[in-house]
């Protein structure tokens, strides 16, 4: 068994302007005067340097000045002045967004996302960009002819996908929180690896994503990886200052446990069949028992998704691949879909070979939403695994693996994740009680109705409290 030691584990925290602070408390301290936007700027990117060669997370650098060297106002944003970074598929002005890939040479973006601008709006100064795998398919951030994305909890392991980047850098303390968003469990998948807070709001909570708002199914939303509830709470809330979709009901700044009893729905095995380890199965009965303990109501839920969920969502990932293919000229004129990695092409073949069945696959996955709600019947949130088993070695979900085998794996790990995507639902991923045997963080999952983003804060919350998250800086 591989040792979690300190030849495989890294971080950056250190006696610096960052401290151990997430990023409500560094906020604070600058308001406070205690140390500057510009110490903190100037320290992240320190300890950015301190660990990249060894994690290999950022993609880009910002050549921008650091801000001012006086505390930030309150008035500049909830984060104002906390360092951060952008994930690399989304625009953000100056920076190339270069998607991963190989296939193009992108050139600086001439404007931010509108997430972007968003993300902006909280505060934060912006170091950068984080790299994802090509085009965020793959659940572990790796290539076929660069170094991966390493875990700094072992770096022998996979940091997840496809915010991998993102995930690496804030759990080894480079930075108090990064963006990050999730198709199919990009946000949650990293954070289950890497020991961190992970939500993926309702479809619409903020700001449309440029990359699916006008595919048939839109599955992504945007968000950030955090290693405390409070940081992703205040998130929602500076999000929320900034825009508010009046089809939901707003979130506002939760703060802590609500202290209402809830009903919660637990399985420890895919709706779709697939078996979770035993290590993953014992993460969610301690986090059940934990919640029981609480005085909340746990009991075994069913969800009878369709038989052909996993095909089906299998040949939508696919023609995400094959629309790439066909109109990667508007990323980077030198666009060549021949130079788009293994995954990309399988994908691509896979719709290939099916896409004639297109309208009965879109037709089934917008009805996944009526055996959803059916299993949320007299239930408040649903207890899962976010991965069917443990953070696998470097190396086992390259996309130099021949792609049968490569997607029966991913399609064996990645279990639970994609329904919240298809449906639109709220979900959020939090380190368990207890870690693998070589000392890894483990993650499970609550899952929520439309709009319920403070009941999944505030069961976080008092998890978080009664079992607080293991920190990588302790032995």
């Amino acid at each position: 068994m591989t040792t979690f030691d300190d030849r495989t584990r890294v971080h950056a925290f250190r006696d610096d302007a960052l401290g151990e602070h997430d990023a409500v408390g560094l906020a604070a301290a600058i308001r406070r005067g205690e140390v500057s936007a510009a110490e903190a700027a100037r320290d992240a990117r320190e300890r950015v340097r301190a660990v990249e060669d060894r994690l290999h997370a950022v993609q880009a650098y910002a050549d921008t000045p650091a801000p001012a060297d006086t505390p930030a106002p309150a008035a500049a944003g909830a984060f104002a002045g906390v360092p951060t970074f952008v994930k690399d598929n989304t625009d953000y002005q100056g920076l190339p967004t270069g998607h991963g890939s190989t296939a193009f040479r992108p050139g600086p973006a001439r404007r931010h996302a509108p997430f972007a601008r968003q993300l902006l709006s909280s505060g934060v100064t912006v170091l950068g960009k984080t790299r994802l795998p090509e085009f965020g398919f793959s659940p572990s951030t790796e290539y076929e002819d660069a170094e991966p994305v390493r875990n700094p909890w072992h770096t022998d392991r996979s940091a997840g996908g496809s915010s991998g980047g993102a995930a690496a850098l804030v759990a080894a303390g480079a930075v108090p929180l990064a963006h990050a968003n999730d198709g199919g469990g990009s946000i949650r998948i990293p954070a289950a690896c890497c020991g961190l807070v992970g939500l993926k709001p309702t479809r619409g909570r903020v700001v449309p994503n440029d990359q699916s708002r006008r595919l048939p199914l839109d599955l992504v939303c945007d968000g950030v990886v955090s290693r405390s509830v409070r940081d992703a709470a205040a998130f929602l809330a500076a999000a929320e200052t900034y825009w508010r979709n009046p089809a939901l009901p707003p979130v506002g700044l939760a703060e802590g446990p609500s202290g209402q009893r809830l009903r919660i729905g637990f399985l420890a095995d895919s709706p779709n069949g697939v078996r979770s380890d035993d290590t993953t199965r014992d993460a969610v009965d301690r986090t059940a028992a934990l919640l029981q303990g609480l005085g909340h109501t746990v009991e075994p839920v069913e969800m009878a998704i369709d038989p052909a969920f996993t095909d089906d969502f299998l040949t939508y990932w696919g023609m995400l691949s094959f629309l790439i293919g066909v109109t990667g000229r508007t990323l980077g004129p030198e666009f060549d879909r021949t130079r788009m990695d293994a995954l990309s092409r399988g994908l691509r073949q896979t719709y290939l070979e099916n896409w004639r069945r297109t309208p009965a696959v879109l037709r089934r996955l917008r009805r996944t939403k009526e055996a959803y709600a059916a299993a949320f019947r007299g239930l408040d949130l649903v207890l899962t695994p976010v991965l069917a088993h443990t953070t696998p070695p470097i190396g086992h979900l390259s996309p130099a693996v021949p792609y049968p085998t490569l997607i029966e794996r991913i399609l064996a790990y990645v279990a639970f994740t994609p329904v919240d995507n298809v449906v639109g639902t709220p979900s959020l991923s939090l380190p368990a009680p207890g870690t693998t045997p070589d000392g890894l963080p483990v993650g499970v999952m609550f899952s929520a109705r439309p709009g319920a983003e403070r009941t999944l804060l505030e069961i976080a919350f008092q998890l978080e409290a009664e079992h607080p998250f293991r920190r990588i800086q302790d032995r």
